[in-house]
């Protein structure tokens, strides 16, 4: 306990703890509950959802910048990059303090850097995963007469935006919709009907 909990020691290990239990979190939703956590959070809610997405907003031209609100995907990178800081600045900061014996002054600035450092890979991380679903993304206009699910509940006679999970040229794709019906709630099938100027698709039930 006096390693972790010690004199000044507790100033790093408090961050150290809670952005690791966060940045874990996020990441076990993001590849278990995958693709929904993400997605859900950039449409109000990631597609940074990572896979759609990282997920996420991360996830112009992009099928993220397609289908995800920007505000809402920094929103999404903001908390990964401060759970990210916080979870390099203590172990950085108390592997100075209680490992190399240097001064708490001395450690936080080695803790602040390595918080810095980190949150420019995790950056760089994203923009190759970004890069590699830039190559692979898949036309909008594939999704006409594609039947899926709806994802998030679609409101009635063009009123707002839900959101359907299909797959398209093998892939799980995630976009806006809208209906010209009555309201379409979440899991009901529907069909692709029409691909519009705004990127998004309107829908019917099956």
């Amino acid at each position: 306990m006096d390693l972790f909990f010690g004199g000044n020691a507790v100033w790093f290990t408090v961050p150290a703890f809670l952005g690791t239990f966060f940045f874990i979190l996020r990441l076990a939703l993001l590849l278990v509950g995958g693709h929904g956590d993400m997605h859900a959070d950039v449409h109000g809610d990631v597609h940074v959802d990572f896979q759609g997405d990282v997920h996420g907003d991360l996830h112009g031209d992009s099928e993220l910048a397609d289908h995800a609100d920007s505000s809402s995907a920094f929103k999404v990178l903001s908390i990964q990059s401060i759970a990210t800081f916080m979870m390099g600045f203590g172990w950085g900061g108390l592997g100075g303090f209680q490992g190399a014996g240097w001064s708490a002054t001395a450690s936080t600035l080695f803790g602040l850097a390595v918080g810095v450092g980190m949150v420019w890979l995790l950056g760089k991380l994203l923009e190759g995963v970004y890069r590699l679903q830039s190559s692979g993304t898949v036309s909008i206009n594939s999704a006409l007469g594609v039947e899926g699910s709806v994802y998030i509940a679609i409101p009635p006679r063009r009123s707002g935006r839900g959101s359907v999970r299909l797959v398209v040229d093998d892939r799980e794709r995630f976009y806006n919709a809208v209906t010209d019906d009555d309201s379409i709630e979440s899991h009901t099938r529907v069909r692709i009907t029409q691909v519009n100027d705004d990127n998004t698709v309107t829908v019917t039930k099956v």
